[in-house]
């Protein structure tokens, strides 16, 4: 993947956040861009992207993080 973190995710489990984090923007802003498709297919492929955004943060956010 382009925006793979460089550290593995044993090394930094930080990383696995930031990629569900960033696929949920991508996955979003593609939705956005989708003008003139069919409306219920961009509503589904926001919210999907929209839940990667949100797993992402509360995965970055978890307290075994900031245990270590």
């Amino acid at each position: 993947m382009l925006f793979w973190p460089s550290k593995s995710v044993t090394e930094n489990p930080k990383s696995t956040g930031l990629v569900l984090f960033g696929l949920g923007v991508l996955v979003t802003l593609l939705s956005y861009m989708m003008l003139k498709s069919n409306e219920r297919l961009r509503a589904g492929i926001k919210g999907f992207g929209l839940g990667h955004i949100l797993l992402g943060a509360l995965d970055m956010l978890r307290a075994s993080y900031k245990q270590r």
